[in-house]
């Protein structure tokens, strides 16, 4: 008699009838013989075979069998299925880390001739890619104001691929529009790929929206301790099947067994801890919005940031991060950090811990100054992912470091 006997448990539940906190502690979970209660972490590279004629059949594909943990893993089988079910995607696919995930979404896919239209708020690593990257394979871009949809009509009358961008934007968390902007891409035959980190699945849901790839930095909220990189490709069968697949197998992008076993749990309290630092950012979007050293506060849940009514429509709350300009540009930034005490200076965000960094000297300091004028990312710009501390201490903290100002 085994253990689902004993326990009368003799039939799989379904998760298709679960609701996303369920999926989140629950999904994807696949029990060894020993029935563990946490997820067993398979640390393996390799698999071994009972006879030469079934390797020869698992390597031509005749059976279905873990063959090599670059391809598959059974943690990391657990961990993208979990993520699947989350984000409502018919197939997800784990990578190292945030950028293997942006880089594979888009190059499995692309060819020299081809053509990108992307935002023009993107991740300094993203800009790198669809800016100087990408056009060295002979692939033409074109960034455009992302919030503009003029500018997403006229730039896709010209055929194009895909089209790349993120919502919210790092570090200005600019909102585009998912819905009008996908509409307009498969128009013109584009495929449709989002950056959905700084939402992350709990606060928007991009495929429902249009979208047709969704991919995030699982380092950020997802893991949400600072312990583990990781990323993930959320799409339709076939995309993975025919485009991903094999891309990812042969230039090995793959995420560690042990990094995909932190992920998991990480999932477990996805939920309660966005919500909870969502809370927490308005809170500190508020206070600092009263501040008269700020030349402006940024947060979705604002009625004064620019697209506060498109955020409440596609999103279910603003998100963890705040960004706010201080006048005396770099050297009151750069005081600022230095003044605080409790919020700790780093390029993360999403962490249960407060995180502030100056974004035109880390995250975006390899865009030209016109460019980063041109965004909006100013030297006295200051980002701050807000942790799991009680706002009122990370309020304090704020207060005592504007006074250094």
């Amino acid at each position: 008699m085994d253990g689902n006997e004993k326990t009368g448990k003799t039939k799989k539940p379904n998760p298709a009838k679960w609701r996303p906190q369920t999926r989140l502690v629950r999904g994807g979970l696949e029990r060894s013989g020993f029935h563990e209660t946490s997820e067993a972490l398979y640390m393996t590279s390799g698999y071994v075979y009972p006879n030469a004629e079934e390797a020869e059949a698992a390597f031509k594909g005749d059976i279905q069998r873990f063959v090599y943990s670059r391809y598959a893993n059974p943690t990391v089988g657990m961990f993208e299925e979990r993520m699947r079910l989350l984000e409502g995607a018919e197939a997800a696919r784990s990578t190292s880390s945030g950028m293997a995930a942006v880089f594979a979404s888009l190059m499995a896919q692309l060819r020299a001739g081809d053509r990108v239209v992307a935002a023009r708020a993107l991740f300094g690593s993203c800009h790198f890619i669809i800016s100087e990257l990408l056009p060295r394979y002979g692939i033409e871009t074109e960034l455009v104001d992302g919030t503009d949809l003029d500018q997403w009509r006229k730039a896709l009358k010209k055929k194009t691929k895909a089209i790349f961008f993120e919502t919210p934007s790092n570090p200005q968390l600019e909102i585009i529009d998912v819905r009008a902007v996908s509409n307009l891409a498969h128009e013109a035959g584009a495929c449709v790929v989002i950056d959905n980190v700084f939402a992350s699945p709990v606060l928007q849901q991009p495929l429902e929206l249009g979208a047709d790839v969704v991919v995030y930095s699982a380092t950020k909220h997802i893991d949400g301790q600072g312990r583990s990189l990781g990323g993930v490709i959320l799409s339709t069968n076939e995309f993975a099947q025919t485009t991903l697949k094999d891309f990812l197998r042969h230039t090995g992008p793959a995420i560690s067994p042990f990094n995909a076993w932190l992920l998991l749990k990480g999932l477990e309290t996805l939920d309660l801890r966005v919500m909870r630092q969502m809370e927490n950012a308005r809170v500190i979007a508020n206070f600092l919005s009263k501040q008269n050293k700020l030349r402006r506060v940024l947060h979705p849940d604002l009625a004064s940031h620019p697209q506060h009514a498109l955020a409440k429509k596609q999103m279910k709350g603003g998100g963890t991060v705040v960004a706010f300009d201080l006048d005396g540009g770099k050297p009151a930034a750069f005081r600022f950090l230095n003044a605080l005490r409790l919020v700790d200076i780093s390029n993360n965000l999403g962490d249960g811990k407060s995180l502030v960094t100056h974004p035109a000297t880390t995250t975006h300091q390899r865009l030209p100054i016109e460019d980063r004028e041109r965004l909006g990312i100013t030297e006295g710009l200051v980002r701050l992912s807000v942790g799991l501390e009680d706002p009122a201490d990370v309020q304090d903290d704020l207060a005592t470091a504007l006074k250094a100002v």
